[in-house]
């Protein structure tokens, strides 16, 4: 067999340099963002934007609060509601990405992502909302280096600070204050199952947080968290 192409063989090379190259810069963010408190993320400013075609003067509600001081009943809610195998998975549950796919199967449509919380946050810090092939696969490459280099407390706080909970409203502090007038410490079991149930579709739930189905949801939210273990 003939050797490849000299051209090719340098070609693939410098491939793989800008890949190794554009890789060790999400590496870097997720190093930096161990230790630093991310101020802002991809999937804000996104939404940033969007408020700011409608409204210039728009900006986003959002109050970093530290691990410690965001209730525990959160932390358990959200697990349960979202990841409950959190504590036990390295970023990939793929039986509930399994099951998810059998669900769009059946109903023709996506319906369910299976997505873990450390997926979630792999997207949410440096990807868009686009359902490509590749966002994809960064994302699950963001992934593998959350889990790596990051502890499951330290994935679970810095999510619960970015996450979107309405209209411009960002992460846990803003979202008690939005929705109970109190501060992300002190919310109840029951206000932090409700906020849960919020998280795949915030923006519609806000507009009627006490619906048939929200009130439902919020039930099963409750009775699971007891089985629920937060880092």
């Amino acid at each position: 067999m003939r050797p490849a192409p000299h051209w090719l063989r340098r070609g693939l090379l410098a491939l793989f340099g800008l890949l190794a190259i554009w890789q060790s810069w999400y590496v870097g963010w997720v190093v930096w963002w161990k230790y630093v408190d991310p101020g802002t993320t991809a999937f804000m400013r996104q939404r940033l934007a969007e408020l700011r075609e409608k409204n210039p003067g728009a900006e986003l509600r959002h109050q970093w609060q530290d691990y410690a001081r965001i209730s525990v009943q959160l932390k358990r809610a959200v697990i349960a509601a979202e990841d409950d195998k959190f504590i036990d998975h390295e970023g990939f549950d793929w039986e509930g990405m399994q099951k998810a796919l059998e669900k769009n199967q059946r109903r023709g449509k996506v319906v369910a992502g299976g997505s873990t919380i450390s997926q979630q946050l792999a997207k949410n810090l440096f990807l868009s909302a686009a359902k490509t092939p590749w966002r994809k696969v960064q994302e699950a490459i963001i992934t593998v280096w959350l889990e790596l280099l990051w502890s499951k407390r330290r994935i679970l706080e810095v999510y619960l600070n970015s996450v979107e909970w309405g209209e411009g409203i960002f992460g846990a502090e803003a979202a008690a204050r939005r929705y109970y007038n109190t501060g992300a410490g002190s919310l109840t079991a029951d206000q932090a199952a409700r906020l849960a149930v919020m998280l795949p579709a915030p923006r519609r739930h806000e507009r009627n947080p006490y619906s048939a189905f929200m009130n439902d949801r919020m039930l099963i939210i409750l009775a699971r968290m007891r089985h629920s273990e937060a880092p």
